[in-house]
């Protein structure tokens, strides 16, 4: 399938643009190509590598930001996510069950599964979510400030996922199968 924007390159993106592919290439070792579309709007790669360097440096960790994206991935279908953050998730620790069973929503760890029961309710239900589901999430032990950063990784999330959707970014990561439904 082939992306339905350019995949920008250092050669063809705008200087604003470049600054950052070159950012992302150096965090990486490689521009995946994600990136490389939304490089397309500087303002947009701007937002989205500042979100992942905000949230990189949260309270959460690495490893439940990565459950929470394949959490988020599955169920919006993306295959781009769902593949290129299982990768980060084994590199942030997680293995290959814990991050299958994130995938569906689930951790046997109860402070994680409050998380990823959270980050999916606010996605299938649009974040139409009551004053239970927030205290589900501190009695598991998260204060405000980490449930916003829930929503964050949440709200980041979604944008990927859209931005792969919608304009079929090929998939440079190992496939990961999304969950029957």
């Amino acid at each position: 399938m082939t992306a339905r924007l350019a995949l920008q390159t250092r050669d063809t993106a705008t200087p604003a643009s470049r600054n950052l592919l070159d950012q992302i290439h150096g965090a990486f070792g490689a521009t995946p190509n994600m990136f490389r579309a939304v490089a397309n709007s500087p303002a947009a790669l701007a937002s989205m590598w500042g979100a992942f360097g905000a949230l990189g440096g949260g309270t959460l960790g690495a490893k439940l930001g990565e459950q929470i994206a394949v959490a988020v991935a599955d169920i919006n279908d993306c295959e781009y996510c769902l593949a290129a953050h299982t990768v980060l998730g084994r590199k942030a620790g997680a293995t290959a069950d814990e991050m299958t069973a994130a995938q569906a929503g689930h951790s046997p760890d109860p402070k994680t599964a409050a998380a990823l029961a959270f980050a999916v309710r606010v996605v299938r239900q649009r974040a139409k979510i009551d004053a239970a589901d927030v205290d589900a999430l501190r009695h598991a032990g998260f204060d405000d400030g980490q449930i916003m950063e829930i929503m964050a990784h949440v709200a980041l999330n979604l944008f990927t996922n859209y931005v792969n959707v919608a304009f079929t970014v090929p998939v440079d990561f190992p496939h990961v199968r999304l969950r029957a439904k």
